[in-house]
């Protein structure tokens, strides 16, 4: 038996995510696509995000901030800063009052189960 590589869900409420989702759902409801088509395409856009953004991404980032919650579980780790600043390499700088960021190992083998 071939060994499946599952992917974090997280993209899934990102805009693109949301919006494919959303269409989805439509598609579902008015009987265009089965339940199982849907999971399939979900399943895919998950898998092709995640390589996509391991592969292509190759900018980087600074930041820094008040650290105001973190929590590690299931292999992720959740940070929200406040106050935060974010220095890109072409050293310009965002500002914003709260961040959520959300850090996943991009070697587990098996994501976890939805919540």
């Amino acid at each position: 038996m071939a060994n499946k590589q599952n992917y974090y869900e997280l993209y899934r409420k990102s805009t693109i995510g949301e919006a494919l989702t959303d269409t989805l759902e439509e598609l579902l409801i008015n009987q265009y696509i089965s339940n199982s088509l849907y999971q399939k395409i979900l399943t895919q856009f998950d898998k092709t995000i995640n390589e996509a953004l391991s592969n292509t991404v190759k900018a980087k980032t600074t930041f820094k901030g008040s650290l105001h919650t973190y929590r590690f579980c299931d292999s992720v780790w959740t940070f929200i800063l406040e106050n935060a600043q974010f220095k890109t390499e072409a050293n310009e700088i965002v500002k914003v009052d709260r961040v959520k960021i959300v850090a996943c190992d991009a070697n587990v083998q098996d994501a976890p189960p939805p919540k």
